[in-house]
């Protein structure tokens, strides 16, 4: 049995039972019997009213899911709220975007040898779906895990975090509640790491989907059976520029929202931030004034803005973390008070050495380091010094400082005067270099779990 607990209290929530070796082959035969079955598979109509049917389904659970989501994982309510909101939107988005979810045409008669035939492709489903998850969003992941292979019609095993199991399961009952049959969809709950990567690694397995740490993705994707194609999810210290011409009373609350949302546990949260020298005292001062005010308190709470990290251990890391940068010269402008168990007081750093932890890996809590810079290429080269790149922002009025910075950060994505954690659920996101491996966001995944056949008639 598992023990699930409140992220906040650590008040027990519930008891489930776990999966063994023998469960996991029974799904995985189960998922490969209904693939294998290709008379059995739904037609694109069929999975677009099993979706539209979970999205309604969801709208009823809404505030159960979201009340969840606080307590399993300690992200504040309002912003459980949000993810509840997200998710059921990103079911539609799958939905939708069965739509134009198509092959293409590809040209004959272009050589002799090509006369009098006509070739198009068609969107098969790749195959069986292992989607392992993470805690920081235990239902929007799941969805943007999930409703893909649904959409497509792939068969998904889905492992939730053991930290924030419920979400997961419940979304799970709703999709058969939708009326997905069970094979197309089954949960595997493990706190055996070992099962885990059976799971991952199996032949059976046509597509991991794997959203975590660095260390697991990238070891599960060197044990990948031949073929498996893959999508890791990993993070970074996402670096902000603030420009001298950035407009301070419209910066500091998305700095503020990127750097805290979610206690900072989240893979593209705003982590170093670097600040032209002409305004760096205004901005930190404004910076920490508005950091002061920020609420931590239990999540479930309608205004708490911080709640807690996930586990204790990680509260003690990002304590150590603190602790070790100021010891190496770092000023501690506000916050790391170690309020419980679980929660820290938000802490703002200022000028930490760059070899400090916080300057190189990702604290993934509620701290921030602000750095001085003269020349903003400076700052760029120091932004793009890390061997991770993920999300970036530029914070300017000057359209040429923005540009060229957006041009020259290593940087999927670069966000102009909103914050780094920006995402909408239909946009492309991806992790570069250790960061991650192909493209999130609902229609990229839906294309990557989908593979092209071509299909050739000789015209008499």
């Amino acid at each position: 049995m598992l023990e699930v607990v409140q992220a906040f209290d650590r008040a027990p929530i519930a008891e489930i039972e776990t999966d063994d070796a023998a469960a996991l082959e029974r799904k995985l035969q189960a998922a490969e019997h209904a693939f294998k079955d290709r008379e059995g598979w739904l037609k694109p109509h069929q999975r677009i009213a099993i979706l539209r049917k979970l999205a309604a389904l969801m709208e009823r659970e809404r505030d159960h899911l979201a009340m969840q989501i606080a307590r399993e994982g300690g992200k504040p309510l309002p912003d459980a709220i949000i993810e509840t909101n997200r998710a059921i939107d990103g079911v539609h988005n799958a939905a939708d975007e069965l739509r134009h979810f198509a092959g293409r045409e590809i040209p004959m008669g272009l050589s002799a040898a090509a006369e009098n035939r006509w070739a198009f492709t068609t969107k098969e489903p790749i195959g069986i779906v292992a989607a392992i998850s993470a805690f920081n969003h235990p239902l929007n992941l799941i969805v943007h895990q999930v409703a893909p292979a649904i959409a497509v019609g792939c068969p998904v095993i889905v492992k939730p975090a053991v930290t924030t199991p419920l979400s997961c399961l419940d979304f799970v009952a709703l999709v058969h509640e939708a009326g997905l049959p069970e094979p197309w969809c089954q949960s595997f709950v493990t706190e055996n790491n070992q099962l885990a990567e059976k799971l991952a690694t199996d032949r059976r397995i046509a597509f991991l989907s794997f959203i975590g740490s660095a260390r697991v993705g990238w070891s599960l994707h060197a044990k990948l059976a031949p073929g498996t194609r893959s999508a890791l999810e990993h993070g970074g210290a996402a670096p902000a520029i603030v420009d001298h011409s950035a407009d301070l009373a419209k910066v500091i609350e998305p700095i503020v929202k990127g750097g805290y949302y979610h206690a900072g546990q989240v893979c593209v949260s705003t982590q170093r931030i670097f600040v032209h020298e002409g305004i760096a005292d205004d901005f930190t001062q404004k910076l920490i004034a508005r950091v002061e005010t920020l609420r931590t308190a239990d999540p479930t709470l309608k205004d708490t803005e911080v709640g807690p990290l996930i586990l204790p251990r990680e509260a003690d890391r990002v304590a150590d973390w603190i602790e070790e940068a100021v010891k190496g010269g770092a000023a501690l402008a506000t916050g790391g008070e170690r309020l419980s168990e679980t929660t820290l007081q938000p802490a703002v750093l200022l000028d930490p050495a760059a070899d400090a932890k916080i300057s190189t890996l990702e604290i993934f809590g509620p701290v921030v380091a602000v750095y001085r810079y003269g020349n903003l290429d400076d700052a760029i080269r120091q932004a793009n010094a890390l061997p991770t790149a993920f999300q970036a922002s530029v914070f300017a009025q000057d359209i040429d400082v923005a540009m060229r910075a957006a041009n020259r950060l290593d940087a999927s994505a670069v966000m102009i005067n909103d914050p780094t954690a920006f995402r909408t659920d239909w946009m492309p996101f991806a992790g570069r270099k250790e960061s991650g491996y192909g493209t999130g966001g609902i229609p990229y995944t839906m294309r990557d779990m989908a593979q092209e056949k071509m299909i050739l008639l000789r015209r008499s």
